[in-house]
């Protein structure tokens, strides 16, 4: 969705709200199974004194695994934008500003990178999550698992010691 934003440039204290669905396509992560809801923003625009910024919400509900125990999950997503948008930059290296191409704004791509910048980098049921055992592969948050716990070999000369007292 490309956003002509011409007028709203040369009107300084004018905003333009939007609305949209973003495409979800792209986001590929493998923690997400899918999205439940379609992740929508939304937001305005707004040229305070010649300063364009953009202020939005994109939300959705996904089906994720998680990372540890590999159980699905639901979680809602939530996340705030805000960004300052530029016709042209003076510093090339600044992170701080989008760029804008012939004064139009590339709507769906800008919300779904915030999308994918704003993602953990590990997706957990929960945060106490016990994840599975590396022997058996139980789930650990559903109790403990049947084996034996391994000796540390770094201490097996103690252990003979203790058995030699018996």
């Amino acid at each position: 969705m490309s956003i002509d934003l011409h007028e709203l440039i040369i009107n300084p204290g004018k905003s333009l709200p939007f609305s949209c669905e973003v495409d979800t396509e792209r986001l590929d992560f493998p923690a997400i199974k899918r999205f439940l809801t379609p992740l929508t923003g939304k937001g305005e625009i707004r040229n305070s004194a010649g300063l364009l910024t953009l202020s939005a919400h994109l939300s959705a509900d996904l089906l994720c695994i998680c990372d540890r125990c590999a159980a699905e999950f639901e979680k809602h997503c939530d996340i705030p934008v805000e960004l300052t948008l530029a016709t042209e930059l003076e510093d090339e290296e600044n992170p701080d500003f989008y760029l804008l191409i012939d004064e139009k704004l590339e709507l769906e791509e800008v919300l779904s990178d915030c999308f994918i910048l704003e993602q953990d980098s590990s997706f957990l049921c929960r945060e106490d999550c016990k994840g599975l055992c590396f022997r058996c592969g139980a789930n650990l948050n559903e109790g403990s698992c049947s084996c034996k716990k391994e000796k540390d070999p770094r201490l097996a000369v103690l252990e003979q010691l203790l058995d030699d007292k018996d």
